[in-house]
């Protein structure tokens, strides 16, 4: 199930993919519950929509979820309340399931006298076939997410041991997941045999930690052990950590547009530092899509290190031509009287004295419906620039993530049904070019496989056909409300 759409004014900030899931477990430390607060801090921009972390003490799991960002939801008595030397924590933006407290994760069941706490990032595409079947022998679900499906095939498994059970119940999804298993005795990590989402195994003070990103490792001053392997079990408890490899080895895709845009700049992913591949984008779409500008302007955040690179290759100076807002909130107050590019003003505003006059060069990562694109173009053109030249350091999306990324309908990626020369009519610039998926495998250097799903229309695991149908009617440009 896949969130409601916004509309209007509020839509126009929404244009884009959102950001997923973060994981952070710990195993082995006095303050664990603290220490993973700091670690959900550190993966905040993975999802802001709810926060939870579950504590091992004494043989039972304590556990504590709310809507919101984690500061929202964490203070010293709440995690006063969250005693033991173990703990998992999760951040969430829901791919599968509504927004709502009941599927704010971690998520907790008893099965067999012992409870068991699941975190999840990704998307399992049977989940809604498995649930039918479980469904018909009498299972009852308290939650639309499909991370309580893996929880009851964990339940319904006749194997004696936790690793064993997660075997079992993961042999039978098919989709993305990288998981943190917390139990009254062990902490558990889980890549799916593909690797689409990335998982990590640090260490700090004799203790073992889980991390979606290394970043969250820096924050609370772990070291990087390694990252877990796809189709790697993991399995932290006091006798050390071990793994364990169940699974048949598969085609290695792991999610370029982790490089692209969602993993923060800091944080190294499969081996690369994410800043560093994202300036190599940028100098590679400078190589494919000269332009003749003066200045190079970043839309900020996520367009910042493509265009140190689109600059350095192209020898065009980069100059700040936005100033971002840090302080947007999840609701706003809109004027009564209109206000021109209102609800992009409240995140971006043009700097008129660095854009009068100049031939700028915009740099940005993706462009989803279009929507924001357009009003940015606009709001340089009315900052006085004289030439507005878009360049974009991935190809052009074409299809939605079925993977753990929330993204928005086929029919709503303007890319999927419109000519590149019809995008660059429709957001007001001079000229447009895309990466080249040749070039953005370049930047990205692979030893391996990635999934560019998204951009080619090729998806390594099968999704739910009558989904497919749903999402293949496409909407006319002119109808759309931009």
């Amino acid at each position: 199930m896949r969130r409601e759409r916004v509309s209007g004014e509020k839509e126009a900030m929404d244009d884009g993919f959102h950001d997923e899931c973060g994981v952070f477990g710990v195993f082995g430390h006095d303050e664990a519950a603290k220490m993973t607060y700091l670690g959900l801090h550190g993966l905040q921009h993975r999802g802001q929509e709810s926060a939870g972390i579950v504590s091992s003490h004494d043989g039972r799991l304590h556990r504590k979820v709310g809507m919101g960002e984690v500061p929202d939801v964490f203070d010293e008595a709440a995690l006063a309340e969250l005693p033991g030397r173990s703990a998992a924590g999760h951040v969430r933006y829901s791919t599968a399931g509504s927004s709502a407290l009941l599927n704010a994760q971690p998520m907790v069941v008893t099965s067999h006298g012992k409870q068991i706490a699941l975190c999840h990032n990704g998307n399992l595409v049977n989940a809604e076939e498995i649930k039918r079947d479980l469904d018909a022998e009498g299972a009852i679900f308290t939650s639309t997410s499909d991370t309580e499906v893996v929880l009851h095939l964990v339940a319904k498994s006749r194997e004696c041991t936790i690793e064993g059970a997660l075997t079992d119940a993961l042999a039978r999804v098919k989709g993305a997941y990288s998981l943190a298993f917390l139990t009254e005795d062990r902490l558990i990590g889980v890549r799916d045999p593909m690797g689409f989402r990335p998982l990590s195994i640090g260490r700090i003070d004799g203790a073992h930690l889980l991390t979606s990103e290394t970043c969250a490792l820096d924050l609370v001053g772990a070291e990087f052990v390694r990252d877990v392997e796809p189709g790697e079990i993991v399995s932290i408890g006091a006798d050390g950590v071990k793994s364990i490899r169940p699974f048949p080895e598969q085609p290695r895709n792991s999610c370029v547009f982790e490089y692209v845009y969602f993993a923060r700049p800091d944080s190294w992913l499969w081996g690369r530092n994410v800043s560093r591949v994202r300036k190599r984008l940028g100098m590679e779409l400078a190589r494919e899509a000269p332009a003749t500008a003066d200045i190079v302007v970043p839309i900020p955040d996520s367009g910042v290190y493509a265009a140190l690179g689109y600059a350095e290759e192209s020898k065009i100076p980069l100059d700040w031509g936005f100033v971002r807002s840090h302080y947007v909130g999840r609701t706003f107050i809109e004027p009564a009287q209109s206000i021109r590019h209102f609800g992009v003003k409240l995140k971006l505003n043009a700097v008129r004295e660095v854009l009068t006059g100049k031939r700028v060069v915009l740099i940005d990562d993706s462009i989803v419906r279009g929507t924001t694109s357009r009003k940015i173009v606009s709001m340089v053109r009315d900052a006085g620039a004289r030439e507005v030249h878009v360049r974009i350091s991935c190809p052009p999306t074409v299809g939605p993530c079925y993977y753990g990324v929330d993204t928005p309908r086929r029919s709503e990626l303007i890319a999927a049904s419109h000519s590149v020369e019809e995008i660059r009519r429709h957001l007001g610039a001079d000229t447009l070019a895309y990466l080249s998926h040749d070039g953005m495998m370049r930047a990205v250097e692979p030893d391996g496989g990635f999934c560019s799903a998204c951009y080619t229309n090729n998806y390594p695991v099968s999704f739910p056909k009558q989904e497919a149908d749903q999402l293949l009617l496409l909407q006319p440009l002119a109808d759309r409300k931009d």
